[in-house]
């Protein structure tokens, strides 16, 4: 007889467990309960693993459940007691399963990693805050009363009026669209018009600002503007003679597409975010002007923020560097390594300000439903699903006005792609180039050589079928290879001119 005081058993008496064999009606009398218990615990363990697959907390309490049974088969119990007293015997195994590592790439997974990203959140924290405390200490506080609006903003009235005069480009093509659909032009005046028209939306600023001196941020922004009304004025021109088209193969009485120039539609297609025309828009039902004011609270915070990091860290940064070409090698690594934390902070902030909440403000405003102006560009695994998720907008002016029409013409499918690069790298030369009066093609190249990039990154994908290795090489171009990179060219050519100018 051997006796044992049990804790899971509550109540102030001890228990005392008889360890001799159980007698033939005994077993009887358990077995049944015994299998009904073991039914109900398989079937309450498959509905969990069917709902919780993946999840590492109900492998856990199969193992424990299991384990009970275990010890209950193999272990002389008194049917009168509970049966958690029998659950951790050492008589049960504790190895009886074949189990792989939570970190095992046959299992990282399926497993929640919640504790490494708080990990990660408090390293950020802690790096960060050492930064910050290191640039006060070596460099004090520089930003500036001038910061937000200074005299020489008055210089950049021209930009301001440049900007304000880009709508007399819509209503001149609205106004060709007419005579067309009045029959007072021919098709082929009309293409030549839009043509002319266009080019005159992204001709008139370059000259405005190269003729200015103005500051490197309006000439950006007015760039910017005058590239997004170019993209729109060439959907408008191309979305209504496919509607012509369609009009004209339907005028026997089939339904199809109605050819109809309003200028409403024109007016809301040019204040809409989006860069495709079409006569009507998917619309909400209503302004909620709550979220609207919050939205733009947001917006001003990380407009803030961002000027901030520019000012405190990026410029200390790129003045006291060397050009990264005509430097030491390890020099030139070191100096984009540290320009590379600042300048990813730069881009979320932009792209969270723009993106998602500039565009997401005006679409409110305007009742547009479509907001899916971004994807999950974060997880892309190539170079060609960033550049397919990232700028949705974009990407759908892209596909619709470059690509597609390539592939009805029977051009092939990468010169198509290659077509596509060379408009956008064509358009990010200008956005940096004309603002900063400097022609160095760093930007043109830099888009074009996303082109072997797309294929690279896609046969390393395929190769080794990992989304964490094509996640990382993404972010390792992301960060490191391009964007600090550039920056670091631009600043010093620019200091270059500046120092032959003087």
């Amino acid at each position: 007889m051997a006796m044992f005081e049990s804790p899971e058993i509550s109540g102030s008496s001890t228990a005392t467990v008889i360890g001799t064999s159980r007698s033939e009606s005994d077993l009887n009398h358990f077995a049944p309960r015994r299998r009904a218990v073991n039914n109900a615990v398989d079937a309450g363990t498959r509905v969990v693993e069917r709902n919780n697959s993946g999840n590492g907390e109900t492998v856990d309490a199969r193992d424990r459940m299991e384990s009970a049974n275990f010890s209950r088969e193999n272990v002389n119990e008194n049917p009168t007691n509970s049966d958690t007293r029998f659950t951790y015997r050492p008589s049960v195994p504790a190895h009886w399963r074949i189990k792989e590592s939570p970190l095992s790439s046959d299992n990282i997974f399926q497993q929640s990693h919640a504790g490494l990203f708080n990990l990660c959140v408090v390293v950020l924290v802690a790096v960060n805050s050492r930064l910050i405390i290191e640039n006060l200490m070596k460099y004090g506080w520089l930003i500036r009363s001038g910061f937000w609006f200074s005299s020489r903003s008055l210089r950049d009235w021209p930009l301001f009026m440049c900007c304000l005069s880009l709508p007399i480009f819509p209503i001149a093509a609205f106004v060709v669209e007419k005579l067309l659909q009045q029959n007072q032009i021919s098709e082929r005046t009309l293409i030549l018009l839009h043509i002319l028209i266009s080019t005159l939306a992204v001709l008139y600023p370059v000259v405005v600002i190269l003729r200015c001196d103005s500051a490197f941020l309006s000439g950006i922004a007015l760039m910017l503007f005058a590239c997004i009304v170019w993209l729109k004025l060439v959907s408008y021109a191309h979305t209504n003679s496919d509607m012509r088209s369609v009009a004209k193969s339907t005028e026997k009485g089939s339904e199809g597409c109605m050819y109809n120039v309003s200028f409403r539609s024109l007016a809301y297609f040019m204040a809409a975010p989006t860069l495709c025309y079409q006569t009507s828009y998917p619309r909400t039902a209503s302004i909620r002007k709550n979220w609207v004011v919050r939205q733009f609270i947001k917006l001003i915070i990380f407009t803030g923020l961002m000027g901030f990091i520019i000012e405190q860290y990026i410029n200390p940064i790129v003045q006291n560097s060397q050009h990264p070409l005509k430097a030491n090698f390890l020099y030139a690594i070191e100096r984009i390594l540290k320009l590379s934390v600042p300048n990813t902070y730069v881009w979320l902030c932009m792209f969270y300000s723009f993106f998602h909440l500039w565009l997401n403000i005006l679409a409110e405003l305007l009742r547009f439903g479509d907001r899916e102006f971004y994807k999950d560009w974060w997880n892309a695994k190539t170079v060609e699903e960033y550049w397919r998720m990232w700028n949705m907008p974009v990407h759908k002016w892209m596909v619709r006005h470059i690509y597609l029409p390539c592939l009805r013409n029977g051009i092939p499918k990468g010169v198509a792609v290659l077509i596509a690069f060379l408009v956008s790298a064509i358009f990010h030369e200008l956005c940096i180039a004309v603002p900063c009066h400097l022609f160095k093609l760093w930007a043109f190249f830099g888009i074009m050589f996303q082109a072997p990039l797309v294929l690279i990154t896609s046969y390393l994908q395929n190769k080794f079928q990992s989304s964490m290795v094509g996640n990382m090489i993404f972010w390792f171009i992301f960060c490191i290879l391009g964007q600090p990179t550039c920056v670091l060219l631009y600043y010093h050519d620019l200091m270059n001119r500046k120092g032959s100018a003087d």
